[in-house]
């Protein structure tokens, strides 16, 4: 049975970082790409950012470029993503999901699995 279960999210000011993890369990973790995806409240899921089997290769949405790394540890089936200069639009609920392809990552029907979310709240 595959798990990917998220820890790490809570309510931070705005300009705080955040480290979201990922434990991945019951697939082969190292031979699947991995994509961070948001959901704010009355929104559609959103990609935030992904990662190849590899990690070699990266993607970010336009919003994080540059305040959002994507980061894995294949030895310990974990996917992580440090959020830096937190902004109030962050709020969302993140979810790590497992699947996809290098050319079709950013979309949520390319995944397969998926966690059940952990919250973020960003204050002003």
């Amino acid at each position: 049975q595959v798990q990917l279960v998220e820890s790490g999210g809570g309510l931070v000011q705005a300009g705080d970082s955040l480290r979201l993890s990922c434990a991945a369990s019951g697939l082969p973790f190292s031979r699947r790409h991995m994509g961070w995806f948001r959901q704010a409240p009355g929104k559609e899921r959103e990609f935030v950012a992904a990662i190849s089997w590899s990690g070699g290769r990266t993607g970010y949405a336009n919003s994080v470029k540059g305040r959002f790394t994507i980061s894995r540890d294949n030895a310990k089936n974990a996917v992580f993503l440090q959020m830096n200069s937190l902004k109030p639009e962050d709020t969302a609920v993140y979810y790590c999901a497992a699947g996809g392809t290098l050319t079709d990552w950013k979309l949520v029907g390319a995944y397969d699995y998926w966690g059940q979310g952990t919250q973020v709240t960003v204050s002003s």
